[in-house]
């Protein structure tokens, strides 16, 4: 089973051509260690929330824009061998200063839930941040897979469930602090990818008429939809 990497950070907006130039130059390195896929998105649609978001999740200034972005792994274990080494190469001091503040950026290690669909190139993501219950892990699988196949019906190419893995403890954030995880909540780093943003906006639209997501008023959802944090984004790098 493949493994994702994902990170939620701050950028100044006018150091994206920057982080843009950094991260490519940054692929080769992870591919020799065994990462297969790199995407980086750009804030474009990131709302305010009443309780979670994900300004507050990286604590973004004015200036600054949210990133959600992604490794994938073939595997936890290519991921784990993978990293360890990297940090051991004396070519990570050589990488530069970084055109973010690292204090605020949260990352951490997932386990696919499910992975649906053939993805393809990638236009547009709603990436999704989740908390939920250790015991409400299968009930959520469940919900999560009739949500994918409606997505899917109305245009998405892929959908992606990540359960936190390898989820470490921030000094400034992290992700747990992101949905004011409580007792045994894990957080699910989540996504969809269109294939453009005017295919989303119709297809996100439809898919929030569709019968199939309408709550069932006798079941309860397993995670608290208050604290979850979510938003639109826009590819600047897949490779």
């Amino acid at each position: 089973m493949s493994y994702i990497q994902g990170f939620v950070l701050a950028v100044p907006a006018a150091n994206k051509q920057a982080y843009i130039d950094h991260a490519s130059g940054s692929v080769p390195f992870f591919r020799e260690f065994g990462m297969t896929r790199m995407i980086e998105n750009w804030g474009d649609e990131v709302p305010d929330g009443i309780v979670t978001d994900f300004k507050r999740a990286v604590q973004a200034k004015d200036d600054e824009t949210v990133l959600f972005s992604w490794l994938e792994w073939p595997s936890k274990e290519v991921y784990q061998d993978g990293m360890k080494r990297m940090m051991e190469d004396p070519r990570m001091a050589e990488m530069g200063e970084m055109p973010f503040d690292g204090k605020r950026m949260i990352y951490g290690g997932f386990e696919p839930l499910l992975d649906d669909g053939p993805g393809g190139s990638t236009g547009y993501v709603d990436g999704y941040l989740v908390p939920v219950a250790a015991g409400a892990k299968d009930a959520y699988r469940n919900l999560a897979s009739q949500a994918s196949t409606v997505f899917r019906d109305h245009g998405a190419t892929r959908v992606v469930e990540a359960w936190g893995d390898d989820v470490p403890d921030g000094t400034v954030t992290d992700y747990k602090r992101a949905v004011q995880a409580t007792g045994d909540e894990h957080v699910i780093f989540s996504w969809v990818e269109w294939p453009s943003k005017d295919a989303r906006d119709t297809g996100m639209a439809k898919v929030m008429e569709d019968p199939r997501m309408k709550p069932d008023a006798s079941s309860e959802m397993p995670f608290d939809g208050k604290r979850m944090v979510y938003g639109g984004f826009a590819p600047i790098l897949d490779r």
